[in-house]
Parts: structure tokens; sequence; C-alpha cells
């Protein structure tokens, strides 16, 4: 395991006119779950569909149709709260909530309000190396996801989509323990690595498969602890939620507008509504959406559509036992594997396919060679290409073979980066390119012996000003390289430098 120090989190003071403020975090993260049918139809889930064609009689609310769980979706609902540590209930229901608009055919949402289906649990979230910081999750449940009304196609009327209808959402529902905007994204960043790593949910938040809701409330100096000794809401302040947010940038925009837009009214004398807002990015600002509503207001019952449902125990145990290795797990196993720094580990763990294709080119040669070359050379060149490592144009295999010409004493470090080059543009097998276009480093002690006897005796006064001044040594090995084009083996030229200005 890592040696990690779990902090309790640090609140993010914000100066107001008068005093000094606050702020506390709730997110409620809605994850659609990664599934080819919805929740209780059949129907696809595909993204990108023309509209209105991912929709079953289910879906479009058709007189007698019953919905029938989709046993996939409970898995990976299970598969989910199994990765956040959470309790798994083995029993649990379904209720209706009851609203009305136009993008809803039921008039009710199916969803879990008095019992879900995972209980408590936690997210480790990465604030610096050595450092986490916890946030408990207090809940996950499963809920149908809503159609889209579209405003924009005609300026008299509005379009109705109904393929999200019916898809399955995760409901992920935290405490109030995130204390400032840069942890409220770290937060969603880590959640959104832990449940790719487990294939629950994409997390392509721009396709709208992962969105947050924010809670946020500002509090005096204080009283955050308070609430945590006595778990009394009322410390924490009057909460505004912020709804439907899909960025990370712009959930730490709209925390801090928020929260300085609350203790302005505080310090007015005035008092915060609690209500549900929306984020303007365009304006930097969130603007009023409607009243905060609470479970009573949407009339929530059993839904009687539906029995409880139950699992067995044996079932859930089984879906443990097929978890893969997680971020934090695989990070610390890294660390301790392969010698590198837990900054390093946490960047080939970012993604799985860049963890599989560092362990690739990692397998049988140096781990921290291996890891300088996936990060620095490749992901870099990947980032400013804007490619992912699924289409990188260097496989595993070529990097790999680079290393090894390297390790061997074939190229030198500034051979192998033309090699890359040429690898990245051209393609082709590491060891037969360095033979067939003649750069192997130079070896021979004698022909490198030769080239640096040739640099001294062209520059008589430079050897005079090496001889008082060592340091200049260095101006001989760069023209000795230069004359060899770089082929020659930099230790070895070092070495006769230094000997003969020496004499």
């Amino acid at each position: 395991m890592l040696d990690l120090t779990y902090e309790t989190p640090e609140p993010k003071v914000i100066a107001g006119a008068r005093e000094d403020w606050e702020i506390v975090i709730g997110m409620e993260v809605h994850a659609q779950v990664n599934s080819t049918a919805k929740l209780f139809s059949g129907a696809s889930t595909q993204f990108g569909a023309e509209p209105n064609t991912n929709v079953s009689l289910v879906d479009a609310a058709m007189p007698g149709m019953l919905p029938v769980i989709n046993v996939f979706c409970v898995e990976q609902a299970v598969r989910t709260g199994l990765g956040l540590k959470a309790q798994i209930n083995l029993t649990s229901a379904f209720d209706r909530k009851n609203y009305f608009y136009p993008d809803l055919p039921q008039g009710y949402q199916i969803s879990q309000l008095y019992h879900p289906i995972v209980g408590e649990g936690e997210v480790l979230v990465d604030m610096a190396p050595g450092v986490a910081r916890l946030v408990r999750i207090e809940r996950i449940h499963l809920e149908q996801d809503a159609g889209k009304s579209i405003h924009d196609m005609d300026p008299a009327m509005s379009f109705v989509d109904l393929n999200r209808t019916g898809v399955a959402l995760m409901e992920i529902v935290s405490r109030p323990d995130i204390r400032g905007p840069e942890e409220a994204a770290e937060y969603l960043r880590k959640l959104r690595q832990i449940l790719r790593y487990l294939d629950t949910c994409d997390g392509n938040m721009q396709e709208g498969s992962m969105r947050a809701d924010v809670n946020v409330s500002v509090c005096r100096p204080g009283q955050y602890e308070k609430y945590q000794e006595t778990q009394d809401f009322s410390h924490l302040g009057t909460r505004c939620e912020i709804k439907n947010m899909n960025s990370m940038r712009f959930i730490q925009a709209a925390i801090d507008y928020e929260a300085r837009r609350q203790i302005a009214i505080l310090e007015d004398g005035g008092g915060i509504d609690q209500e549900t807002r929306l984020y303007d990015a365009a304006k930097n600002e969130t603007r009023s959406m409607r009243s905060k509503e609470e479970a009573h207001d949407y009339r929530y019952f059993p839904c009687p559509d539906l029995l409880p449902l139950k699992i067995e125990q044996a079932w859930v145990d089984e879906i443990q036992a097929g978890l893969p290795e997680l971020p934090d797990e695989k990070k610390a196993r890294f660390v301790l594997s392969y010698g590198m720094t837990e900054y390093d580990a946490g960047v080939l763990t970012g993604e799985t396919a860049n963890a599989a294709f560092f362990e690739a080119v990692a397998e049988g040669r140096d781990g921290k060679t291996a890891a300088n070359w996936v990060i620095n050379e490749l992901f870099g060149r990947l980032n400013k290409e804007g490619l992912s490592v699924g289409v990188s144009p260097v496989s595993a295999t070529q990097l790999g073979g680079l290393i090894d010409l390297i390790a061997k004493g074939d190229i030198s470090g500034k051979i192998a980066k033309d090699l890359f080059e040429i690898l990245w543009t051209e393609g082709g097998d590491p060891a037969q390119i360095v033979e067939a276009r003649g750069m192997k480093q130079v070896t021979d002690t004698g022909a490198i012996e030769a080239a640096v006897d040739a640099v001294i005796a062209a520059n008589p006064d430079k050897v005079a000003q090496a001889r008082e001044k060592p340091a200049l040594a260095g101006w001989f090995v760069g023209q000795v390289m230069k004359a060899t084009g770089g082929k020659a083996n930099p230790k070895a030229v070092n070495d006769l430098v230094r000997a003969k200005l020496g004499g």
C-alpha cells in the first residue's frame, strides 16, 4: 500500500466584506450505466441515434405497458458499490417520483428513495502526492433518465426527443464533505476514473453520460466541525443546488461564484433561499431556476408495478471476485513494483488503456526507463497531436524495442529520440531501422579517441582554458559528439576527453 496521509479536508476560506466564510459542498452525480438496453425495457441506449428511434412502448408510457427490470443494470450498480467499498443492500425497492414535464411521458420517474440498492461507501480523493482526503458516499440508487427538450429548432415551438427516456442512471450521493472548488473537481475526476475502471459508466461528460448536481452552502469558521460532532445540517447554512454540471472547470467556477453570491447576501443582512440554480458559463454566474424541492414535493410512493428487488449474497460475492484492479491498488503496485514516483504512477494509471500500454512496454525491462519514455516522449507527443494511446502511431512493442536498443548500448539517448521520430512518422522495426540507416552508436574506443584527438588538436587555446577550468571539458564533449554525428558513446567520449585534458 502507498504511505498515504488522510487529512481532514481543509476548508476553502473566502474573505467577505466583514468576515471570513467557509464553503461546504455535497454532490449528486448521475452516471449512465454502461448497458446496451434501458433500465426497464429492451430499447437501445445508443448515443446519437435519430430522435425518437430508441423508444419502446414502455418508454413512451403506452397504456398497459409494465416495466421489467434489466438485471445487468442491477449488476452494474452492485459492481459500482463494491468498487466504492460501499454496503450492498440485498433488498431494495423502487418508488415513483411524480412530476410533470414534456420529456417525461409517464408523469413520474421510477427511482429509489427509501430503499436504495447501495448504502454508505467512500472515495479517496488524491490532493497531492501522499495526501488523500476521504469523501463519504451516502447512497447510490438506480433510476430512469428523462428525455430531452429541444428549444432551438423553431422560434415558436419546442421539440421532445425520448431516446434517453428510461436509460439507467446511478445517482451517487456524497455527504457534504467537500470543502472547496478544486476538491470538488478532484472528487468528480476520481469518481469518474473508478467508474471507468469498473466499466460501469463511460464517464463521457460531453455526451451527458456523467453529470453532477452540486449543492453549495457557506458557513462561519468552526461550524463544519460542529456539524461533524452533531450531524445537525443547520450548522452548514442553507444550500443551493446547481443543476446538470458536465465540466470540471465549470464546476469550479460555478462553486466559486455561488459561494461569493451567498456571502454577499448574508453580509447584507439577507437570507439564502433554498433553491435550484443553473450555471451560465458565458456570463460566469448562477441564476435561479426554481425553488428547491423536497421529497414530499414529489409525492414519492412505492412503485406498484415493481416488486422489491432481492439479490443473493452469493451473487454479490461472485461480482466482488470479478472486480478488476482499481486505480488506488494499481497505483500502489506501480510504485512498489517499478520503483517509480507516486506522481508518475498517477499519470500512468489515469486511464486503464494508459496503464495497459505502460505494462506492455515495461515487461522484462527497467520500469523507471519505461515510465520516462511512455510519459515524457509518448504521452507528450500524443497530447500535442490530440490523440489517445489507443491510436498511438508507436506501439508498445516498438517503444519496448527502442528501450532495448538503449539498454544494449546500440543507441544513445539522442539517437533514441531521432529513432522515436522515425517510428512515429514512418513506423517499422526499431532494430532494423538502426541497422539500415547506420544509426548504431560508435563504441570503438579507437575511433572515438581519434575524434577526441582531432578536436583537441584543432583547439589548443580551448585546451589551455579547460585545464584551468575543468568544467569547460563539456565543450570538447559536444564538439566530438557533433563530429561523430551524435553516434559516439557519450560516456566513452567524456572519459577520454577528461583523461586527455587532465594530462
